[in-house]
């Protein structure tokens, strides 16, 4: 039925999935960090990545945008956003036994440039705290 899209997703990355394979590359070659999960679904949410930086489990959320005009990526992770990204991360710390572990949440935001230049990343540790409505112990 929608074999048409399916062709189109063959020949171009989503910008979405190609600012999370950037944010992926930097925080690995540039903060050290380890990969852990990459586009990790449950059936009320997602976490773009879960890296591991030392001990710590970190969920980052990647906002990749191709200018500015209407704010810069970082904006766009609203506190109703923040809330899922919660929910999402308690479940994964759940799952694999994890809720003593020390976690965080980071946000890296990409701006895409145009003429050939490379894109802005910017990585933003420790962005927000867990939202209320989620407990990571009980």
């Amino acid at each position: 039925m929608f074999q048409w899209l399916s062709r189109i997703w063959k020949r171009r990355e989503l910008p979405g999935r190609a600012g999370e394979r950037l944010a992926e590359q930097f925080l690995c070659r540039e903060r050290g960090m380890r990969t852990l999960s990459r586009g990790w679904f449950f059936r009320r949410g997602e976490l773009d990545l879960v890296m591991a930086d030392g001990e710590t489990v970190v969920f980052v959320e990647v906002k990749t945008r191709e200018s500015t005009q209407r704010g810069r990526p970082e904006e766009f992770v609203t506190h109703l956003k923040q809330q899922r990204l919660t929910r999402a991360a308690l479940v994964y710390l759940k799952r694999r036994g994890w809720l003593g572990r020390r976690s965080r949440f980071d946000v890296v935001a990409i701006t895409m440039q145009s003429g050939g230049k490379p894109p802005e990343i910017r990585h933003f540790s420790a962005a927000f705290e867990a939202q209320r409505g989620e407990s990571f112990y009980g």
